[in-house]
């Protein structure tokens, strides 16, 4: 039966040293496991009409739809601070679909074979690794922040083995497109920098078609991707996510986050908090998201020199002046977000005292960081608990001051920036656990029901909402790869 997409392939109009032909790697006996059909409908797939055995073929790779044209993406990175050669060592583009808007989104199946940028790996993913990027990016999706997709997962009866012997699994993932920063590093750093232009003009009338009169396109361009970046970050920083793995190489051109794996959802608060396996110096903690992206921004810029202007000193200058304007504008921002979170509207400067005592207070007591805003938003502490004293008590006092003039106002914000219900770790392990290891599902539909509502504070879910004490001490997330 052939099955058509209503596929485009924009990227393949690039030079071909960009990307790599590719089809996946066969499976031996593909299950459907998980299918988004409130995307696949978004996206203007008719998937209702196929039987689980045609879908099972498709989202493994054993079929590919009749006007895919299969390709691997090159590209190059500093992970944790080394530059590197990479590329899509384990993931395949279908192709973009075109949705009944007219826009456009990459269809990519990852850990779907071997590519020629796998570099010894084997190309392939398993269950757990996958079930989590679906859960977390769906999570991240309805918390309103720019994210990839997921559309499928299928377990391909064939083994992957990692620290242990896992079931493989192929996730369907979707996205705006799979540019990253570390695309523009190897198109500067190899084939001698002759594809950069070619590249920035793809990804300006792919995502920026605005700046397509620019005067300076490349610093118009570079000063978009810097703000659609500060912007995902803040957000970050509003929920308690940690993304674990901020390389160039995992940083999105269309402001989107992406590459889900050793990612995690902050408890107690604590900048510094890591929970990544392989991130033993903190490089990545929570608090030193922002920094990082600016650090990968500041990578961009010296791929982008040779477009800003022709020299290099000329050019060094005005992309310098560029992006050291990120840390003041990610402050101001920042404070603006949290003066949301406390119902502030309009913040102040005299706010950040406000803010700056009451995360000193939640790191020195250990307070939940979710829950500390959620009992903000509900004006109701729990009793006999570390929001008795004296200390908080003093800080509250001066909180109601601040909003008291509107305290409707200041609930609205409240209520639209502080989730009730984030990825609780212990809670998306027992789901990972009980999907992986017992073929038991049940936890994760559930669990991924009430993160499609994350801001509906509904009673009867507290169980959502507790956090087991020290559920955390030595808790770990993992790659995948």
């Amino acid at each position: 039966m052939e099955i058509t997409w209503n596929l485009e392939h924009t990227y393949q109009q690039l030079p071909s040293a960009l990307f790599s032909p590719i089809h996946p790697t066969p499976v031996k006996s593909p299950q459907l496991v998980l299918l988004n059909q409130r995307l696949a409908q978004d996206l203007g797939l008719d998937l209702e009409k196929h039987d689980d055995q045609t879908l099972s073929a498709l989202f493994s790779g054993n079929q590919v739809p009749q006007d895919a044209q299969p390709m691997a993406q090159a590209y190059a990175g500093h992970q944790f601070g080394q530059f590197t050669m990479l590329g899509d060592g384990r993931a395949i583009l279908l192709g973009e679909k075109v949705t009944p808007e007219g826009v456009h989104y990459d269809i990519q199946l990852k850990g779907s074979g071997r590519t020629p940028y796998s570099r010894g790996g084997d190309g392939r993913a398993h269950l757990s690794a996958m079930l989590r990027e679906y859960l977390i990016s769906e999570a991240m999706h309805y918390l309103g922040i720019p994210t990839s997709r997921s559309l499928a997962v299928v377990i391909t009866g064939e083994p992957v083995y990692r620290e242990k012997v896992r079931h493989g699994a192929i996730l369907t993932r979707v996205a705006q497109s799979h540019l990253r920063v570390g695309t523009f590093e190897y198109a500067r750093n190899f084939h001698e920098g002759q594809y950069l232009k070619d590249l920035l003009q793809y990804s300006i009338a792919r995502h920026y078609p605005e700046l397509e009169k620019a005067e300076n396109q490349a610093l118009s361009f570079f000063e978009a991707v810097m703000n659609r970046q500060l912007d995902l970050i803040i957000q970050w920083m509003r929920v308690g996510f940690i993304h674990g793995v901020m390389n160039t190489d995992n940083m999105s051109i269309p402001g989107e986050t992406i590459d889900y794996g050793p990612c995690a959802f902050m408890n107690a608060y604590d900048p510094m908090t890591v929970f990544s396996s392989i991130d033993s110096q903190g490089r990545y903690a929570y608090g030193n998201q922002p920094f990082v992206a600016h650090w990968n921004l500041g990578c961009l810029a010296s791929a982008l020199l040779p477009e800003i202007a022709p020299k290099t000193e000329d050019a060094l200058k005005i992309a310098r002046e560029s992006i050291d304007r990120f840390p003041a504008a990610y402050e101001t921002r920042w404070l603006e977000m949290m003066g949301q979170k406390l119902g502030i509207e309009k913040t102040k400067p005299s706010d950040k005292a406000l803010v700056d005592d009451l995360l000193h207070w939640m790191k020195s007591n250990q307070a939940d960081y979710t829950n500390t805003f959620l009992y903000l938003r509900r004006n109701k502490f729990p009793e006999e608990s570390i929001y008795d004293k004296p200390d908080f008590k003093g800080w509250l006092i001066l909180w109601k001051d601040r909003i008291s003039a509107d305290w409707k106002k200041a609930q609205e914000l409240m209520d639209q920036n502080n989730p009730a219900f984030i990825p609780r770790n212990h809670l998306v392990e027992e789901a990972l656990d009980a999907a992986s290891n017992n073929g038991d599902m049940k936890p994760f539909q559930e669990l991924l029901s009430v993160l499609q509502k994350p801001y509906a504070d509904v009673q009867g879910l507290e169980k959502y909402q507790e956090v087991p004490v020290e559920v955390d001490k030595g808790y770990q997330t993992f790659c995948g790869t």
